[in-house]
């Protein structure tokens, strides 16, 4: 099976995206994490101005299978939260990349996205 591994975005080996846009980053899971969750259910998220530290728990995805902790790829503060995720938490499995992100930041340090993987490094990790 093959999973969409977007170009324009770091990951965590621990199946965490961002996507950086001037300043501001998106944070989500992977269609491979999706996946390996089965169908989401739940989900729980920061709030905003709450404070990320890159390596740290930051909320917790249920699953029918599962439940798994989520890690912050980087560093910053919480300035948006996906609330359509409380309604449609299956959101996570039909669209990750998509409608189915979960927070945004302003970002704290930008060096820490050399310290992740990029498409390539991931695909390999998952493969």
């Amino acid at each position: 099976m093959s999973f969409d591994v977007p170009d324009d975005r770091r990951y965590l080996e621990s199946h965490e995206w961002v996507r950086t846009d001037d300043g501001t980053a998106r944070l989500g899971i992977t269609d491979f994490a999706q996946d390996e969750l089965g169908d989401v259910v739940f989900v729980e998220l920061p709030g905003e101005g709450d404070e990320l530290t890159a390596g740290e728990e930051f909320g917790v995805v249920e699953s029918i299978k599962a439940v798994s902790d989520v890690y912050a790829p980087v560093s910053g503060t919480v300035t948006a939260v996906n609330e359509a995720l409380f309604e449609k938490p299956e959101l996570l499995n039909e669209d990750p990349f998509g409608e189915g992100w979960m927070l945004e930041l302003e970002l704290g340090d930008e060096s820490e996205l050399d310290g992740l993987l990029d498409a390539d490094a991931y695909r390999d990790q998952i493969e």
